[in-house]
């Protein structure tokens, strides 16, 4: 008999622990029937925390809102990604600033805008996929703080 995610619906393998597309826990699934897709609730009313994770880096606005509201607040998960994203947002800000009042550095503004930009693509896909990448320096701010 096929097995599926109660999270995502997607098609598990046999004996399959976790879900691969959303990597949630299916303990207790394996029973199979009404009663297993009842054991395993989301923890959030919509929103997995692979997808928190990832609209936290959309803007630093999600990720206040995510370290806010109560389902969001309490997930290490969500709440890590969130701190990052509030980190990269500020670094971003700070450079922008330092190298606007130098002359001679104003040109590259385009450039760390593009690097910072991309390590906020990166980090977004990478929680999407469940993972937690840390972004160097920043990274290690976010955890000290999604953990506190």
């Amino acid at each position: 008999m096929a097995r599926f995610c109660t999270s995502c619906g997607s098609p598990l393998d046999d004996g399959a622990v976790f879900c691969g597309k959303c990597g949630k826990s299916m303990a207790g699934a394996a029973a199979g029937g009404g009663a297993a897709s009842t054991a395993i609730a989301p923890v959030e009313a919509g929103l997995n925390q692979n997808m928190a994770g990832a609209l936290a880096y959309v803007t630093i606005i999600p990720a206040i809102v995510f370290l806010v509201v109560a389902p969001y607040n309490t997930n290490r998960f969500i709440r890590f990604h969130a701190f990052q994203s509030l980190f990269i947002g500020i670094t971003w800000l700070v450079i922008d600033a330092v190298l606007g009042f130098t002359v001679f550095l104003w040109m590259l503004i385009h450039l760390v805008n593009l690097l910072l930009f991309v390590v906020a693509v990166i980090a977004a896909v990478k929680a999407y996929g469940g993972q937690q990448w840390k972004v160097p320096i920043i990274g290690d701010i976010a955890e000290k703080q999604a953990n506190s």
